[in-house]
């Protein structure tokens, strides 16, 4: 269901976009996201971070879109998120020494302290990948282009998801392995 949930805005963003254009399409991405995380805060009792963040830029960007009736502002949404969570895991990493990634998964994942930076420079370096890609999209092409981008785009968050899920699965066999193994059962007991 929360897979679902992830994706429904877009999903009616793109519906409401090919029906009614980017305008109306905006107000449905709006509408769509406020309905997502107040069904992700009755699942879970809270938002984290990363939803805060998205609805934060959703609501402004589409409300700037809406007011001032210029598509770019909802086109360079993406960009400033990807973009803002590349920097806050870049300075917090090597800045404040704290990594933001094991702070939020570490109680779900047992992985040694290199793994999570290795993990959390990889998530920055995509980050800025992503968010240099679509302010070009964003910039260089249409609107019509750009959305085909969004939609089309997914493959880039699923391959690298799914390239992370190998590289934790690797490391969480390493983490699962006894330093010491437990000593062979007595004799003669059954």
């Amino acid at each position: 269901m929360k897979v679902l949930l992830d994706f429904l805005p877009i999903l009616l963003f793109f519906a409401a976009y090919q029906l009614w254009g980017v305008y109306v399409a905006t107000a449905v991405l709006m509408a769509a996201t406020v309905t997502q995380m107040l069904a992700v805060y009755w699942l879970d009792k809270k938002l984290n971070t990363m939803h805060k963040a998205t609805l934060a830029l959703i609501l402004i960007f589409g409300a700037l879109t809406l007011a001032l009736h210029d598509e770019r502002f909802i086109k360079w949404k993406p960009t400033v998120l990807y973009a803002a969570m590349a920097l806050t895991l870049a300075v917090a990493l090597w800045g404040l020494r704290k990594n933001f990634l094991k702070i939020a998964l570490g109680s779900q994942l047992n992985l040694p302290d290199s793994v999570w930076a290795r993990l959390t420079a990889a998530w920055v370096l995509y980050c800025l990948f992503m968010a240099a890609l679509n302010g070009y999209v964003a910039a260089f092409f249409s609107t019509d282009a750009w959305m085909k981008f969004k939609v089309w785009g997914y493959v880039f968050p699923l391959v690298f998801i799914i390239g992370q899920g190998f590289y934790v699965a690797r490391h969480l066999e390493d983490a699962a392995s006894p330093a010491n193994p437990a000593p062979p059962p007595e004799a003669g007991s059954n």
